[in-house]
């Protein structure tokens, strides 16, 4: 059974919010708030709201102040907010719309068109996160590919930066694959990224951790909180499970089952530049290892 939306209504006049309440509640699960701060804690809760409907009109913080607090963190700028007004002027319904919000529902209610735009605007906020999965995933592996990588590393950079951890990463490269798809074709090619990828997801468990595919044969590991100990651990980890799918390679230089190659890299990102950093020194590492003759994990430790 499909898990009912959550709207969020917040209004400082317990008849607004009962009505709106009374209205939605058969469709959706109802969170209310009497004022802005009640909606931000609710917001910035760890099961924030699919859709709010904000009165404008409040004490001690108007509804333009508590859309543009939403509108300034990350983890809620996507949250569509549906202002509910007396405020009648073209002006007023400007300001908002130029602030972020989606649509404006007037005072007194009117209720098929407030079931209408709250349901439109639910469709629209569920596609929406759909078209965001589809372009963060890789189409052949269906894990992270490089841009929803890209996206976390600058996330978690920030986030290690503020507390001081270490951070990781390694890079990891198909041994000799080239040689694999010119001699067992590029299906058989795509069905060895699929494992790779398997394996990789199946040993990142923590829910800061990314493994991605990169581009081509090369995959990525975030790491964050993890230091060079546990990262280089992992790493081999992975290249050990990966050689014990022995998956036939009969063209490779470095063995006679399918082999990788990783690069890592641990920091304090607060003692570094940018989190390309990470990344750069990941490749160098993987290069290394490639060059001294594959099927191993280089680490080093810049922290």
């Amino acid at each position: 059974m499909e898990e009912k939306a959550k709207i969020l209504i917040v209004d400082d006049e317990r008849l607004n919010l009962n009505v709106l309440s009374d209205l939605l509640r058969q469709d959706y699960k109802v969170v209310l708030a009497k004022n802005g701060n009640q909606a931000l804690d609710r917001i910035n809760s760890e099961n924030p709201p699919d859709l709010v409907l904000l009165d404008v009109l409040m004490p001690e913080m108007d509804g333009y102040e508590v859309l543009r607090k939403i509108k300034s963190r990350d983890e809620t700028k996507a949250i569509p907010i549906v202002f509910i007004t007396a405020l009648d002027s073209e002006h007023d319904e400007a300001r908002g719309l130029e602030m972020g919000a989606v649509d404006y529902i007037r005072k007194p209610f009117h209720p098929p068109i407030v079931k209408a735009r709250v349901k439109n605007h639910l469709i629209i906020a569920r596609q929406r996160k759909l078209l965001e999965g589809l372009a963060n995933l890789d189409g052949l592996t269906e894990m992270p590919n490089r841009r929803s990588f890209e996206l976390a590393l600058e996330r978690e950079w920030r986030r290690c930066s503020r507390s001081g951890d270490y951070m990781s990463l390694a890079m990891l490269d198909v041994d000799c694959f080239k040689q694999y798809n010119d001699n067992y074709g590029h299906t058989a090619g795509d069905e060895v990224l699929k494992k790779v990828a398997d394996v990789l997801q199946a040993e990142v468990g923590r829910p800061s951790d990314v493994a991605a595919r990169y581009g081509g044969e090369e995959f990525v590991l975030l790491l964050p909180e993890t230091d060079s100990d546990g990262g280089r651990y992992l790493a081999e980890k992975i290249r050990v499970l990966i050689a014990e799918l022995e998956i036939k390679h009969e063209f490779s230089s470095v063995s006679n089952v399918l082999t990788v190659s990783l690069g890592g890299v641990t920091v304090v990102p607060s003692t570094f530049a940018k989190a390309q950093d990470l990344t750069v020194g990941a490749d160098s590492m993987l290069y290394e290892a490639k060059r001294r003759g594959r099927n191993m994990v280089l680490w080093t430790d810049l922290s």
